[in-house]
């Protein structure tokens, strides 16, 4: 799925830290399969042939290879990962959680686990130190300045106190979206965000098969106040700078739906630089998004190759290029506007190995190899390390945080075991 994270949770709000979304749970594809022929034969970037063959495929109940999963098509858990760290007592603190702590939504099991991330944040050393019950397979996060974390699971919104870390409760959506299931293509809450003032919570709900919503919750009395229909499989939400303008990235239907926050009047913008064919079959839909402070545009990143900026005012879309050439999915800002994109890894035999690009404001970009697939990332405060989730929702996934340093390019990252499956995740 799909964050600011740091900056990201309200898309660089200051109401917030850290967040989403989700992976793809943000939703996904990795490995090299039986697809991959499609786009090796048809030159690396002419896919269309291949989508739709890959998309009568898919409908005809096939949910092996590269691309993603039937909806139809059961949760794909049986996916190698290796074990799960179990939180250690010993390590928890007596009081408040401290500053510096890492949340993980643990996809695979209904807990949020919060990480020791260990000496200086390094991940040397790190550890889970404890795991809070939260609700059913949870995707995205956001975390306010007041310490409560706001978890979008299948069954409802939970809220967490990170500081004590206890659940204080367990917000119902509004929207029907089926059974509680903990599937790729699981109906209820994708990505999340906070308002600047942190008045309000804004959660996509996916309603599988069918457009999505946006629902938006009062944090004070927390109850939801309003629902906006967005598109197909709200992976991931943000809010502009002002908090004017909510934005739902709608992953099955090529667009981002934008949302008045005051009217909840909403308007559809299609983002497809590769265009639409292959429909529910085609893996070159957007995921994650972040916003921009300094002119509020949206910038998605596509296969490591594109990435779309998008100016909500016009609806248009621009193109600059990327040099990762690996699918992708989570996304979040550092203080200082540095892109920080999640390479997944190939889709076709052309294409890399999992990644995180790191993208400087002038469009420069440095990627460095993440060892196996990969979800999500968010920043610490000082925009000096990334911390990027393990979790996965398609062919593969592994139960832990690989811990990037930004500022030395010779160290090596540092993989931290932790989490089931995570996938959203915030510096608390």
């Amino acid at each position: 799925m799909t964050p600011p994270r740091g900056p990201r949770a309200a898309s660089g709000a200051p109401g917030s830290r850290a967040a989403s979304q989700a992976p793809g749970p943000r939703a996904h594809r990795l490995t090299p399969g039986p697809h991959a022929a499609f786009r090796k034969a048809s030159g690396p970037r002419a896919r269309r042939l291949g989508l739709a063959l890959i998309a009568a495929a898919l409908l005809a109940g096939c949910a092996t290879g590269t691309t993603e999963a039937d909806p139809g098509a059961p949760d794909a858990s049986s996916a190698a990962s290796g074990t799960v760290a179990s939180p250690d007592p010993s390590r928890a603190p007596a009081g408040r959680t401290p500053d510096g702590t890492l949340l993980v939504a643990d996809f695979g099991s209904d807990t949020v686990t919060f990480v020791d991330p260990g000496r200086d944040g390094s991940g040397e050393g790190g550890a889970p130190i404890a795991s809070v019950k939260v609700g059913t397979a949870p995707y995205g996060l956001v975390v306010g300045e007041d310490g409560r974390a706001w978890v979008a699971t299948a069954e409802g919104v939970a809220v967490v106190d990170t500081r004590q870390r206890t659940r204080l409760a367990l917000i119902p959506y509004a929207t029907e979206s089926g059974p509680v299931t903990t599937g790729e293509y699981r109906g209820g809450g994708m990505g999340i965000a906070l308002a600047p003032d942190g008045s309000r919570v804004y959660v996509g709900v996916n309603v599988p098969g069918e457009d999505g919503t946006v629902e938006v919750i009062d944090t004070t009395t927390r109850e939801v106040t309003g629902t906006a229909q967005v598109g197909m499989r709200p992976f991931d939400v943000d809010v502009s700078p002002d908090g004017r303008e909510v934005y739902a990235t709608d992953h099955d239907s090529f667009d981002v739906t934008a949302v008045d926050a005051d009217t909840l009047k909403t308007r559809r913008m299609e983002v497809a630089p590769y265009g639409t064919e292959g429909g529910l079959g085609s893996w070159l839909k957007p995921h994650y998004a972040v916003v921009r402070p300094a002119d509020g545009k949206l910038l998605l990143p596509f296969e490591g190759e594109r990435l779309a900026v998008l100016d909500p005012r016009t609806g248009k879309v621009t193109i600059e290029r990327m040099t990762a050439d690996t699918h992708q999915h989570g996304a979040t800002l550092t203080p200082d506007g540095t892109l920080l994109v999640v390479g997944t890894g190939p889709i076709g035999s052309d294409d890399e190995d999992p990644s995180l690009t790191v993208r400087a404001p002038d469009g420069t970009e440095r990627v460095v190899p993440l060892d196996g697939p990969h979800e999500d990332v968010a920043v610490s405060a000082d925009g000096s390390t990334a911390y990027v989730t393990g979790g996965f929702t398609r062919d593969g996934y592994w139960n832990g945080i690989t811990v990037v340093d930004l500022d030395d390019e010779k160290s090596e990252p540092v993989r931290l075991t932790a989490g089931n499956r995570p996938l959203g995740i915030a510096v608390l």
